[in-house]
């Protein structure tokens, strides 16, 4: 509104709008212009208080410009060699009173939480009492505010900050609201530190983890709906990290080599190592992963010279894992006798370990306790996901080998994919993956043939504890990947009948392989089985029922890429 010749007038829309639009370019303008300015000074390194000056006057507009707090860092670690400590003491209090209002415009900014990091851990005289206060201000506000969370974990890592405290402070944002996640997860981290078990899963003491049941119990039975409570359970119920050995070595007089599998993914060279000797003489070579990829595997491969296994000879073999950070060694030893092809040594496991941890009497009481409670809490909410899939997985804590809960299980994840279709897939992995647990659990080592058909697999899972399988039958399942199946360097019989199949990837690693059948799958394409390149003991091979055009061309090209071929059947099954 203004005045006219005595009468006020009021501005028409029109006239408002134009008026912001002049007002929100005159502050863009100077918005770019300082923006410009920084940048300018950042790249001709002018790391002044001018820098300081105008970074702050864009970032206490927009704190999330991560760029500009990276330039103050760097004034700031150029001042610190120039300033007396008491000067600088006033500089970095002047930084953090500064970060508390850009945090009141953005309480999330990413860029201003991990500043302040930086300048507690550069000010020469940290107040950490001060800074858990604040961290209490702002989860007041919002209480599940995660960059705080994990700023406050930093303050707890940096001061003596009393952890037992800490847990009762989770406790008691966890009472005030059960949704609140980060508390949750703090929990979590607190635990392993106040009430320490190497041996367990969780390295947590079991007394107190049992009792972390009924914190969780109370919140989920209150809100079933909410998904924190039921992640922090799922934790509870982990697997852990299994103690590192050697599971399974396989030595390939033929092939020359050895295959070993350790009982959790590792990196040669980054504090692990597997040393070999033949006949008391140390061999000399790299170890590979079978796909040879750098990356962290449970299956290692140590391609041998040819003369290190002679066909006449006998061959005493030790293979040895060193593990540096436990200061730890296991040792394998093996004999290969004259003209013996292969010979294998495989860990012994405790029925229904291999995948699991086996439960205490007072643990396999509480999770059957449980169990029943949920079933309870079932029968109220019969078409909530998270109480059908916390049953699944007490199901298959207190039944690794699924002896008992077969049929409640398989109707559990039919509800699940019923009342949860957006992820059905993740049900259907879930469910295939207990299916393989569970054949691989009562499996005998001894025999090298393991049947997975009509199981309604969706993916393969532990592919590589069947390292040793001569033969494997995945007929009749939803397969639409193999790729794991490179991990099965004994495979020589592989029936993939009746899949979704479009392609062959991973076979190219089975070099053993002499028949294989994949009839009835949806394969196009004779590029496919030029995968098939590399199996050179290759024999016989069913491609009945693909949607391939071409049919002759087809099998002159399958022939072509192999030589070995005896029998390629391209008849239609039917």
């Amino acid at each position: 509104m203004y005045e006219t010749h005595g009468r006020i007038k009021v501005k028409t829309t029109a006239e408002q709008q134009e008026a912001k639009r002049k007002e929100r370019e005159k502050k863009l303008k100077l918005y770019n212009a300082g923006t410009e300015a920084v940048f300018l000074k950042r790249r001709n390194k002018e790391f002044d208080e001018e820098g300081l000056k105008l970074s702050g006057e864009i970032l206490a507009v927009n704190p999330d410009i991560y760029s500009f707090w990276n330039f103050r860092r760097e004034i700031f670690i150029h001042l610190r060699d120039k300033r007396e400590e008491a000067e600088l003491q006033k500089v970095f209090v002047d930084e953090l009173h500064f970060l508390e209002a850009c945090l009141k415009v953005n309480p999330k900014s990413y860029g201003a939480w991990h500043h302040r990091c930086f300048v507690m851990d550069a000010i020469p005289e940290p107040d950490w009492v001060r800074e858990l206060q604040l961290c209490n201000a702002f989860l007041n506000l919002d209480e599940r505010n995660f960059h705080c969370w994990d700023y406050r974990r930093h303050v707890v890592l940096c001061s003596n900050v009393n952890l037992e405290e800490e847990l009762q402070y989770t406790t008691q944002k966890i009472q005030s609201n059960f949704s609140n996640y980060s508390s949750w997860h703090y929990r979590s981290k607190l635990l392993p530190v106040i009430h320490p078990d190497s041996n367990h899963p969780v390295a947590v003491q079991e007394d107190v983890l049992l009792k972390e049941f009924e914190v969780v119990q109370n919140a989920v039975f209150t809100d079933p709906d909410d998904q924190s409570a039921w992640f922090y359970q799922r934790w509870l119920l982990g697997r852990g990290k299994k103690k590192l050995q050697i599971c399974c070595v396989h030595i390939s007089r033929d092939l020359q080599r050895i295959v070993v599998l350790l009982s959790r993914p590792v990196m040669m060279g980054q504090g692990h190592s597997l040393t070999v000797s033949i006949n008391s003489t140390p061999v000399k070579g790299k170890w590979r992963t079978i796909t040879r990829s750098g990356m962290y595997s449970t299956l290692w491969v140590l391609d041998l010279s040819d003369q290190c296994l002679p066909v006449d000879s006998e061959a005493a073999v030790t293979v040895t894992l060193l593990d540096d950070r436990y200061c730890t060694k296991f040792s394998e030893g093996l004999h290969l006798m004259p003209n013996q092809e292969e010979t294998w040594a495989v860990a012994e496991f405790k029925q229904g370990t291999r995948f699991s941890t086996e439960l205490s009497a007072a643990a396999s009481s509480t999770m059957v306790q449980e169990l029943d409670s949920i079933r309870e809490l079932h029968s109220v909410e019969p078409d909530n996901k998270w109480v059908l899939l916390t049953m699944v997985h007490l199901m298959k804590a207190t039944d690794p080998e699924h002896t008992k809960y077969d049929t409640e299980l398989e109707e559990s994840f039919n509800k699940l994919v019923a009342v949860d279709a957006m992820r059905k897939s993740y049900y259907k992995d879930l469910r295939s993956r207990f299916m393989i647990e569970s054949v691989l659990e009562s499996h005998d080592s001894k025999v090298r043939d393991v049947k997975l058909c009509q199981q309604g697999l969706t993916c393969l899972y532990h592919t590589d504890w069947m390292v040793l399988v001569n033969s494997l039958d995945l007929s009749q399942n939803s397969l639409t990947s193999i790729k794991g199946l490179s991990d099965l360097q004994c495979l020589r019989s592989l029936n993939l009948d009746s899949n979704q199949l479009a392609d062959l990837k991973g076979l190219g690693c089975c070099r053993r392989l002499t028949d294989l059948s994949v009839k009835n799958n949806l394969i196009r394409h004779v590029e496919v089985f030029e995968e098939l390149r590399t199996c050179v003991y290759l024999k016989k091979l069913s491609v009945a029922g693909n949607p391939v055009c071409a049919i002759e061309d087809y099998v002159t090209r399958i022939c072509a890429v192999n030589k070995t071929l005896q029998s390629v059947d391209e008849r239609d099954s039917s």
